[in-house]
């Protein structure tokens, strides 16, 4: 039942000042303490917002086009809910629709249907007489019409009033009041910035507001237009209700109660109003959801624990710096559509999930760059919807209204969201992003609201809202407009995108594997004993005790500390050290590391060393981080003698790297112990008495060398362990001895103390420098 007091304010056409006045009487009104609700007939959010800011509640717009023309009754008498009085503002001229239906869209048939008299407002400021003729001619053009009477605007003087006056009193129109020239200037700050200043609740709104007010109830008669409004008749309508409106009354979004809990929905939006129509977030609320307001403005992240956005068409154009300085919330949204949330733009929301728009960066949601163009779009389209969404289900058919400058490019995406005769495609569609630049009035369209709860419950709940400054995760991938699967190109650098991280291993055991025997992933069978488990090169290599062999010794001696390897370092406290070649299998004794050796196991020689013959060593005692590479022949002065026994009293010396000692070492046939070396660029000796012995087995015909004296006065060195015998040459080496304590094949040798070191073995006149071989890493010596 409509039954509040009420009075359509309209004009002949636009610009003759309806909308200050409007907005000025609804002021006014409140001043006196009345409850009063504004209204405004057709799409616009702009003029709905001020006279909803001077009322002091909501303002509502009232468009049969978009909810059709049995939804204006209802949804007037749901805005006019305990309310004293109401002001509807017309648009255009009373007898004026934008899709060319005056019988049913226009501000005379809205009127009519809410049985509300019409005041007509006329710009005077250039008419005399003729006034009469154009209120005539209004009453006269619809015989339903209720024309209660004219508020005069622009008035000059006082004498221009009284001749206005008569006029019209000789066809008995009533005047409500007149204004002068500058009673209504342009207080209201410019329609350009849309609602902002009402949602922001800005100082110049609201001064601009209170001046009107201050207009109107000094030039209108007050008392006279309310008697008119109280003489409105009843209309029996059945008002509109949110909760009938999405099906069930009163009950929960499906599939709320099994989660226990309300999915929690950011409206853009300010503390006084939204971007949306007013019913948008009554039927959320009706639906089951929670709605929280996010200014996308001034707010810098979403709400915590958002499941969906709803972006609507009032969100103005002129503000695109703002929105993409707002760098934070560009990348809060990007991440909400990335994780499958359902988000639903309209209008310019369409430009601010873009990629970039007039070349400033977005949200980049949508593979897509906008523009501005010279002119305005303006209109409505009946759209069919091309893909299932919580908007719409394909092949809906809706009637939405579009009024912007900025266009897409492309205009749609794979999978458009609306299409219309006379045009191509429009809007984008991705996982559940809807954007489009069609406006749709959700209280024609009630299932929207009941859809997105239901698909804002269908995914798991959304983390607590991450600080704005950096990104939750990364944006997603949106559709390419070609293609529809590749990334925004626009989301590298912001927003966006996060990536998932990759896990490190905090230690030894948390380290995957490499393949290695009895591994899957390995190239030889586990059971194959003829292939050697070569260690990997960055580790010691381990030692088998089924090798045989003797017990390695550190080459650092009992008074230094070994080197650690890193794996060790890095493997847990307690852990046995594990070969890199592969597990520890049953048929294979333990490997163990020769930095981490125990006294109480047995002595294992090295990976790969042959049982029948003695892994070869360095001298001992020599420094593991640099050798003693010294040639016989070459040996330098500054550098004392070096034993290659070491210093220990307790052990016999120890033959150098390469040395056999089931065999004499061989003597040089250069000449007796003691002879004079051979210059270094003396060439190889052709004879030479041989010194009698057996033959080293397996080098026939090989004898055992005598150790040389060095020249007097010369420092005698050891032989460098990575230089070897030259070919056709004896080894210079003292006899043999017990064997020498194994060292790793990546151990660097030891240096010896230099008082230990005996006299080394010189070669014979005219032979070339005596060198040591360097043991290879299979056990073979190598040149």
């Amino acid at each position: 039942m409509i039954a509040v007091p009420r009075v359509v304010v309209s004009a002949p056409s636009s610009g003759h000042g309806k909308t200050a006045i409007a907005v000025g009487l609804l002021a006014a009104l409140a001043a006196r303490g009345l409850k009063a609700a504004g209204f405004k007939v057709g799409p616009d959010h702009t003029d709905a917002a001020y006279l909803g800011m001077a009322a002091g509640r909501l303002g509502r717009n009232l468009d049969p086009r978009l909810v059709g023309a049995q939804r204006v009754a209802p949804l007037f008498a749901h805005g006019t809910a305990d309310a004293d009085v109401a002001v509807v503002e017309g648009t255009m001229g009373l007898f004026d629709s934008l899709a060319g239906r005056p019988e049913t869209e226009s501000t005379a048939a809205i009127a009519t249907s809410l049985r509300a008299p019409v005041v007509l407002i006329i710009d005077v400021g250039a008419m005399g007489q003729s006034v009469a003729a154009l209120a005539h001619g209004f009453r006269a053009y619809d015989e339903m019409l209720w024309l209660g009477g004219v508020i005069l605007n622009r008035v000059a003087s006082d004498r221009h009033e009284q001749l206005l006056r008569d006029a019209l009193d000789d066809i008995g129109v009533p005047v409500f009041g007149a204004l002068r020239r500058r009673d209504l200037p342009a207080v209201l700050p410019s329609r350009q910035h849309g609602v902002v200043p009402v949602m922001q609740r800005g100082v110049e709104a609201y001064r601009g507001i209170r001046r009107l007010g201050e207009a109107v109830a000094g030039g209108v008669d007050l008392d006279r237009l309310l008697a008119l409004a109280r003489s409105a008749p009843r209309v029996p309508v059945d008002v509109w209700s949110a909760p009938e409106a999405v099906g069930e009354p009163g009950q929960p979004a499906p599939g709320a109660e099994a989660r226990g809990r309300r999915p929690l929905i950011a409206l853009a939006g300010g503390p006084a109003l939204s971007y949306s129509y007013a019913e948008t977030a009554e039927l959320l609320v009706a639906a089951g959801a929670e709605v929280v307001t996010v200014d996308p403005l001034r707010d810098e992240a979403l709400p915590k624990g958002a499941d969906a956005l709803v972006i609507g068409g009032a969100l103005p154009e002129t503000y695109a710096e703002e929105l993409s300085a707002n760098r934070r919330l560009c990348i809060a949204v990007a991440e909400l559509a990335r994780t499958g949330r359902p988000v639903i733009a309209e209008g310019a929301g369409l430009l601010w999930l873009a990629r970039e728009f007039d070349g400033r960066p977005m949200c980049g949601v949508l593979d897509a760059t906008g523009t501005s163009l010279e002119r305005t779009v303006v209109g409505y389209r009946e759209a069919t919807a091309r893909a299932d969404t919580p908007v719409a289900q394909v092949g809906a058919r809706v009637v939405g209204y579009k009024q912007h400058r900025g266009v897409l490019s492309p205009r749609a995406g794979q999978t458009p969201a609306w299409t219309w005769g006379g045009g191509p495609p429009e809007g984008f569609v991705w996982r559940r992003v809807h954007a489009s630049q069609l406006m749709v009035h959700w209280a024609s369209s009630p299932g929207i609201a009941r859809r997105l709860v239901a698909a804002a419950l269908s995914v798991p709940p959304a983390r607590p809202a991450a600080p704005a400054g950096a990104p939750a995760g990364g944006t997603g991938a949106p559709p390419s407009a070609q293609t529809g699967g590749t990334a925004p190109a626009g989301t590298s650098a912001a927003p966006g995108v996060a990536v998932p991280a990759v896990p490190v291993a905090s230690s030894a055991a948390e380290r995957p594997t490499p393949p290695g025997p009895g591994r899957p992933g390995s190239e030889r069978p586990a059971s194959d004993p003829s292939v050697p488990d070569r260690p990997a090169p960055d580790r010691p290599a381990p030692i088998s005790p089924a090798a045989g062999g003797v017990v390695p010794i550190s080459p650092a001696g009992p008074d230094r500390t070994v080197p650690v390897s890193s794996a060790v370092l890095a493997s847990p406290v307690g852990a046995s050290p594990v070969s890199p070649a592969g597990p520890i299998r049953p048929d294979r004794p333990a490997p163990v590391s020769p930095a981490r050796s125990r006294p109480d196991r047995p002595p294992v020689p090295p990976a790969g060393s042959r049982p029948d013959r003695p892994a070869p060593v360095s001298p001992a005692g020599s420094r593991p981080d640099r050798p003693a590479p010294v040639s016989p022949a070459g040996s330098r002065s500054d550098r004392p003698p070096v034993s290659p026994a070491g210093s220990r009293p307790d052990r016999p010396p120890v033959s150098p790297a390469g040395s056999r000692p089931d065999r004499p070492a061989p003597v040089s046939p250069g000449g007796p112990p003691g002879g004079p070396a051979p210059h270094p660029s003396a060439g190889p000796a052709t004879s030479g008495p041989a010194t009698s012995g057996p033959a080293a087995p397996g080098r026939p015909g090989m004898a055992p060398p005598s150790p040389m004296a060095p020249p007097p006065g010369q420092p005698v060195m050891a032989p460098p362990p990575h230089m070897g015998p030259q070919p056709g040459q004896p080894s210079a080496v003292p006899p043999a001895v017990r064997p020498a304590p194994v060292l790793p094949a990546d151990q660097p040798p030891a240096a010896v103390p230099p008082a230990s070191r005996p006299p080394a073995a010189q070669p014979a006149p005219g032979q070339p420098p005596l060198t040591m071989r360097e043991p290879s890493a299979d056990g073979e010596s190598a040149e």
